[in-house]
């Protein structure tokens, strides 16, 4: 079958769709791992009765329960910011590579 240039270019355009895809998806899949351990993090964080430690490199120190709860809370807010700013960005770039896969099938049948 032969295909004109315009549609090359097209498939070599739905390609990047798909690769930046692939990307944003793995950035989500490490957010959304990040953000499980945050809120297990917290949850056991809000049960401990005793002194809290938290690791700095590899070694472990005392912390105050009342900041780092606040430090994890905020940082769990700024992990779903992330997760909703690239869950937007996999809509966009699925929506526009569903249309240019339907444009190429078009002009190749």
């Amino acid at each position: 079958m032969d295909i004109d240039n315009e549609t090359q270019q097209k498939i070599q355009e739905l390609q990047g769709f798909e690769q930046n895809l692939q990307q944003i998806m793995m950035q989500k899949q490490a957010f959304q791992m990040e953000l499980g351990e945050t809120e297990n993090a917290l949850t056991e964080l809000e049960k401990a009765t005793d002194d809290v430690f938290k690791m700095v490199g590899n070694i472990m120190i005392k912390t105050d329960k009342t900041k780092t709860l606040e430090d994890l809370k905020k940082k769990k807010e700024l992990l779903d910011l992330r997760l909703k700013s690239i869950e937007t960005q996999e809509t966009d770039l699925t929506k526009q590579a569903e249309e240019l896969k339907a444009e190429v099938m078009r002009k190749i049948k």
